[in-house]
């Protein structure tokens, strides 16, 4: 992935519109619907085991991952949520969840966010609004801030990308392949232990 030219803060702007119309309700998260936002959590948990890992989610919106998670009783070692968005960072901030910080920031701008020593990053929705140029950079980033694991999900149809602020990709260009239903396209990224800087290893 080449390291290209970040873009500036359209990729917000969706979001901004739409908490300006909803405030820190689920249309600002710009999902599809709370069954689709669900879908997707259960699919991060199925390939990328969260209990026990330091989780970092980029763009956590309200963190309703760390919601989904403890509903069932999955439990990681600390949650760690990254949202530029206003509205939604202090909606997340509010609900005061157990083993959880919440940082209020830009990954894109600021990729050194993502620096927090997380086992699992994951990326769900929230390459949405990038472009093809900045959506391989932020991938790039978020694996060179992973400890074990990468997963991120993107729309892999165009016309589910029919808004012209969202952007879709190949799911053949990476490892995992299509959902069953052909529409998101999934990524997982799993790191060798000798692939770790030297400080790092044990």
């Amino acid at each position: 992935m080449g390291h290209g030219t970040r873009e500036g803060e359209s990729y917000l702007e969706p979001y901004r519109q739409a908490a300006s119309r909803h405030g820190d309700r689920f249309g600002s998260l710009l999902w599809a619907s709370p069954k689709t936002q669900s879908a997707r959590f259960d699919a991060i948990c199925r390939l990328a085991g969260l209990a026990g890992r330091r989780v970092l989610d980029a763009g956590c919106g309200r963190a309703d991952l760390m919601d989904f998670l403890r509903e069932r009783g999955v439990e990681p070692a600390e949650y760690i949520g990254i949202e530029a968005v206003d509205e939604l960072v202090a909606a997340a901030m509010q609900k005061n969840l157990p083993k959880a910080q919440i940082i209020h920031g830009d990954f894109v701008r600021d990729p050194q966010r993502l620096e927090v020593g997380a086992d699992v990053v994951v990326f769900s929705g929230s390459l949405n609004t990038l472009g093809p140029d900045q959506f391989r950079i932020s991938l790039k980033d978020g694996w060179e801030a992973a400890g074990e694991v990468m997963v991120f999900n993107f729309l892999a149809a165009a016309h589910i990308a029919s808004a012209d602020w969202l952007s879709w990709h190949r799911a053949e260009l990476f490892e995992r392949g299509q959902d069953a239903g052909g529409l998101s396209g999934w990524g997982l990224y799993h790191r060798r232990v000798e692939e770790r800087p030297d400080s790092e290893k044990n």
